[in-house]
């Protein structure tokens, strides 16, 4: 058994598949739109795409496509909420007893 890599037509990588198929010659039959040529692991491809005529992987992902990949970031909790508006008060109040320090040595 051997491993080949099935892509669609757009030379886009589908899946993996086992390959246990031999022809008279003991060769393995490798199935119509697959290569045995593994994608490159590291760095990995989001978008890997088989290049026929260069029998090798390349990334044809757009930026814009990956960047859409990446999660979005989760709104603060309510503790980093009170944590942000107890500092903000501690400010205000610190601003209006230098204030108020000012006006009584006046």
């Amino acid at each position: 058994m051997i491993l080949a890599y099935e892509y669609n037509h757009q030379n886009e990588l589908v899946r993996p598949i086992e390959v246990f198929e031999r022809d008279d010659k003991g060769n393995y039959v490798i199935p119509d739109q697959c290569t045995t040529i593994a994608p490159p692991n590291k760095p990995s491809f989001y978008k890997a795409t088989f290049d026929v005529e260069k029998q090798q992987w390349y990334e044809s992902a757009t930026q814009e496509y990956i960047d859409s990949l990446k999660p979005t970031p989760l709104p603060p909790s309510d503790i980093e909420l009170l944590k942000k508006q107890n500092a903000l008060l501690s400010k205000q109040l610190t601003q209006l007893f230098a204030i108020f320090k000012g006006a009584e040595s006046e």
